[in-house]
């Protein structure tokens, strides 16, 4: 195809593209943001396990997203796993079975609210397949 024969694309497909960058990167930057820290030495609990556990499925995320922001549609399963699994440990720490700051004074149903921007990049995602 030639510059002359292919066509611009519909604004709502870029705005649906700009939303998933976004929301994308704003999620990888938390996360690498979380990974360095604890690269630095600042810990999330008393447990080596729990910590690096809560590392891995930090780098699934990322990864996943980046390949959610390359147009991978195998990547919204990964990134639902990584997200799914990163939300049990926390309830994994929430119910006391290891011991973890950033639990003190949280509501249990407060660990949900990672699963809003997950939901509009896949939902802007799919709806752009279409």
């Amino acid at each position: 195809m030639t510059t002359l024969t292919t066509r611009p694309e519909p604004a709502p497909h870029l705005i649906q593209r700009l939303i998933i960058l976004a929301l994308a990167g704003l999620f990888i930057f938390y996360h690498v943001t979380m990974l360095t820290d604890f690269a630095h030495g600042q810990m999330l609990s008393n447990s080596v396990f729990y910590d690096g556990l809560q590392s891995v499925l930090r780098g699934a995320i990322i990864a996943s997203l980046i390949l959610v922001v390359l147009g991978k549609r195998f990547a919204l399963w990964t990134m639902w796993l990584s997200i799914g699994s990163l939300i049990a440990t926390h309830y994994w720490a929430h119910f006391g079975m290891v011991e973890a700051d950033f639990i003190i004074g949280r509501h249990p149903l407060s660990y949900l609210k990672g699963l809003i921007m997950p939901s509009i990049v896949t939902m802007a995602f799919l709806y752009r397949r279409r």
